[in-house]
């Protein structure tokens, strides 16, 4: 199957949506019955390999961004990052356990959703997809031309994503490279085959996010598990030595991908920032919360079973994130896979808790729940 060609030049508006992908529609009915097939696979077997939480990914020192997530010389392959439905309908989720760095991110209602990012491998199948937020742009500029797959979003908001320095890919883009699931009732069952939008995974050179791997800091405290809520959700971290990573719960229930396996990110980063209101709103009224990611705050980093409270700093949009001691020291990441959640610094006493034992959290101040759709998913033409 013949991949999209990231250098194509941007659309320069609207009407460019219909034709994008470019294909005959035989070879497009072709794959999208290919899809379908190799689709119901995935979600039995997952990724074709599993990740191993200890594991190096590639990620070393010598591989790693400079600080400050300063531009690479020379231009590299664009990361793929895809927006995530993390609703309790879309779970099990699939692809996720093949994510360099997965964030979490608030959304209407005080729900979450996640964007997954993919840099040193593509897996067969992700999903659910779902819709774009504008705090996604700011998100996504630390990287060079990002290829942004998602179900599409309100009417509003397309322009911006236009004109984003990104390339935005929605099914209407690209109808090859997305494909709906039988076993699941819309709009949790769209799932996206990198294949369709990439040759090949970029490499670690294509993570210019500022984070460093090595060796863990000094000091920190021993931590057994971590709980980040949300309005309506809330995350659990608990450390496993037996996989060298945090076993991930959403709302009280173990996170596994759609194989089954256990998710254990190496590193969680709570990374307390701004999440103010934005000008947009879902069909029901609630606001749509804007996530700041440029700037600066206070994080806590989980690794190795300890956590260490850091500063963390993003100058510009265009820069990556570093993570610092009280000092000034770099903060290093374990080599694996990491998980940034965001969670908002004003109401951080109340949103969030830490226990250095295994007792179990406490209720979310409220049940997550889900709206029968999403206006953001309706792509206008």
């Amino acid at each position: 199957m013949s991949a999209r060609d990231p250098s194509r030049p941007k659309r320069s508006g609207r009407p460019a949506r219909a034709v994008r992908a470019g294909r005959p529609p035989a070879a497009a009915a072709l794959l999208a019955s290919a899809l379908a097939a190799a689709l119901a696979v995935s979600l039995t077997a997952g990724c074709t390999t599993s990740r191993e939480p200890s594991g190096d990914d590639g990620r070393s020192a010598s591989h790693r961004p400079s600080p400050g997530g300063d531009r690479p010389s020379a231009v590299i392959a664009p990361v793929l990052a895809v927006k995530i439905d993390n609703a309790p309908a879309a779970r099990p989720q699939t692809g996720l356990d093949a994510a360099d760095v997965v964030y979490v991110e608030q959304v209407e209602g005080g729900l979450s959703r996640l964007m997954a990012v993919y840099a040193t491998r593509l897996p067969k199948a992700v999903g659910p997809v779902r819709s774009a937020r504008e705090s996604d742009l700011e998100l996504l500029r630390q990287f060079h031309q990002p290829v942004l797959a998602f179900s599409g979003a309100q009417g509003r908001l397309l322009p911006l994503i236009d004109r984003a320095p990104l390339d935005a890919v929605t099914p209407s883009d690209a109808s090859g490279a997305y494909v709906r699931g039988a076993d699941r009732a819309a709009p949790h069952n769209l799932f996206l085959r990198p294949g369709g939008l990439l040759h090949s995974a970029p490499g670690a050179a294509a993570l210019t996010t500022g984070f460093r791997y090595g060796s863990p800091p000094s000091g920190g405290t021993a931590a057994a598990s971590r709980t980040v809520r949300f309005p309506a959700a809330r995350f659990t971290f608990t450390w496993s030595a037996s996989r060298a990573g945090w076993l991930v719960s959403t709302d009280g229930a173990a996170t596994r991908t759609s194989d089954g396996h256990p998710l254990a990110p190496a590193t969680v980063v709570v990374q307390y920032v701004k999440v103010r209101a934005s000008r947009f709103h879902d069909f029901l009224g609630n606001n749509t919360p804007y996530t700041e990611t440029v700037g600066s705050g206070k994080a806590q980093v989980l690794r190795d079973g300890r956590a260490y409270d850091v500063n963390w700093k993003r100058a510009t949009a265009t820069e990556g994130t570093d993570f610092t001691t009280a000092d000034g020291a770099p903060v290093a990441f374990a080599r694996g896979q990491v998980w940034v959640v965001f969670a908002n610094a004003s109401t951080a006493s109340s949103a969030a808790s830490s226990a250095a034992s295994s007792s179990s959290p406490a209720s979310a101040a409220s049940a997550p729940h889900a709206s029968p759709d999403d206006p953001h998913a309706a792509h206008a033409p």
